[in-house]
């Protein structure tokens, strides 16, 4: 198969300042990616749910370029995180479930950007393994140079780790992590150093426990859904307060804001709280409603005018993006990634994905990682001044391995995978009986992929497979550690 970097290689002719030929060279821009956890499709109101109340998020999608078909890697937590960190397939660095980690050997854009002379913070949730001084995946051995970090999602009043020390604060969640961002921030704008800081949000995510304030526009709703949609009216509050201070610092024309969730709404089908916007399924499927996510770029600089693109894009595409709208510089330009660069399309010239989109919900099980319970126990160790337990064993090895057993006697790979290209998505769907099904979808013509195309076009299922099992062995050869080493092609 040939090498998927090849495009991002060539793209990366452009000047890395976001300027194209003909442009006037631009100062390199700051980077804010912030992502809520589990916020539906359809939890917006500029898709027009009149429930949700996001004036905020409204606004940036009508001054910015809003994203129709925006897909998560894949439709739990962790995996999608990794996703954006890396550019690649969760399943590559076996990230196969939500409490699954980030590898130490993996490239991040904090690496990435780091080493170009970014400043480089996280904040928030972080659920891809350790948030202790001493963890090998924690953000700051992950690139960060500054870190208020959640092991997993978190409420209001939370424990966080400080660059690994449990402290407890008071407030609303989302505002917590925007407010110790902006204090980040502002000294990289004093110091006149470009920024990547990542906010991660721990809402919408159950429990749900929104604030007086951030419930009241939901009174006259039943109790989970108040506490639900005050959750994301707490996120569309603290985007307000990070919109509101850029312009302040006078950074916001330059500062490229990337607002996105990790998947669709939680809860069962016709029972779960929030939007999938219409679409099938929800957190936990390859169906729309699990991956598709709202998804804006706000850039003043760069995207003078609004826009809306229904160019189907996903979190793979973040890292080399920002590769080349820094002109940063990858370690190892061969090693494969999943994404592509969006600068075109950011540009206003391309509306054409140059390389199909992958997923693939391999079946393992997930991992409780309870962040309030883990810090306060840290909390509690530190004040007495004990060396902290240990906040969980490493994941289990046995579904890695099973997997690499099965590649190996040839057998085709295990679990639900899809393959979109361009308007169509294939699934190849595990059945009781061994074979699998495969389902053809038009989602254009059908975004809630209720009529399977198949039996109509069987030549256009036969190439799609067929590429859908050629990356799937890319990705489990890069399981398998044959692209670690620096130089190796795919």
């Amino acid at each position: 198969m040939a090498v998927y970097f090849a495009v991002l290689t060539a793209l990366c002719g452009a000047a890395g300042t976001g300027a194209g030929a003909g442009d006037q060279p631009r100062p390199r821009p700051n980077i804010i990616l912030c992502m809520a956890d589990d916020q539906g499709f359809g939890d917006v109101g500029y898709y027009g749910n009149p429930v949700p109340k996001t004036p905020n998020l409204d606004n940036m999608a009508a001054s910015g370029l809003r994203f129709d078909r925006f897909n998560a890697a894949a439709p739990v937590c962790s995996p999608t995180r990794g996703s954006v960190l890396t550019g690649r397939h969760p399943n590559r660095f076996g990230c196969f479930a939500w409490g699954y980690e980030l590898r130490p050997e993996e490239v991040t854009i904090a690496e990435v950007l780091k080493s170009a002379g970014y400043a480089t913070g996280h904040f928030g949730k972080w659920h891809l393994g350790s948030v202790r001084a001493d963890g090998p995946n924690n953000p700051g051995a992950s690139g960060f140079d500054a870190w208020l970090s959640a092991l997993n999602y978190y409420d209001n009043d939370p424990i966080l780790s400080r660059e690994g020390r449990a402290v407890a604060l008071k407030g609303e969640s989302s505002m917590i992590a925007v407010e110790a961002a902006l204090e980040f921030i502002a000294s990289a704008a004093d110091r006149d150093q470009p920024f990547l800081a990542v906010i991660w949000f721990g809402s919408p995510h159950n429990p749900h426990a929104a604030t007086p304030e951030t419930r009241a526009p939901y009174k006259d709703l039943p109790k989970t859904e108040r506490e639900y949609y005050g959750e994301i009216t707490g996120i569309d509050l603290a985007m307000g307060r990070l919109r509101a201070a850029l312009r302040d610092l006078k950074i916001d024309e330059n500062t490229l804001v990337w607002y996105t969730s990790d998947n669709g709404p939680q809860g069962p089908e016709g029972r779960g709280v929030g939007s999938n916007g219409g679409l099938r399924g929800r957190k936990g499927t390859l169906w729309e409603g699990g991956l598709r996510v709202p998804t804006i770029i706000e850039w003043p600089a760069a995207i003078p005018d609004p826009r809306a693109t229904d160019v189907p894009c996903g979190t793979v595409d973040i890292l080399p993006t920002l590769v080349e709208l820094t002109g940063a510089e990858l370690p190892d330009p061969d090693r494969p990634l999943d994404g592509v660069s969006l600068a075109p399309l950011i540009r206003g010239r391309g509306e054409i994905r140059p390389r199909s989109l992958g997923f693939w919900a391999y079946p393992a099980p997930g991992r409780v990682t309870p962040n309030a319970e883990i810090m306060s126990e840290l909390l509690a160790a530190q004040r007495v001044g004990q060396t902290p337990p240990l906040e969980l064993p490493p994941p289990p090895s046995e579904p890695a391995a099973r997997l690499l057993e099965a590649f190996e006697a040839g057998a085709e790979p295990p679990g639900h995978a899809a393959w979109i290209d361009g308007r169509f998505k294939l699934h190849s769907i595990p059945t009781e009986d061994g074979p699998v099904s495969r389902e053809l979808y038009d989602l254009v013509a059908d975004p809630s992929e209720t009529t399977n195309l198949a039996a109509e076009h069987p030549d256009r299922v036969a190439s799609m497979s067929a590429a859908l099992a050629d990356w799937q062995a890319s990705v489990i050869r890069s399981l398998r550690g044959d692209d670690d080493q620096p130089g190796a092609a795919d």
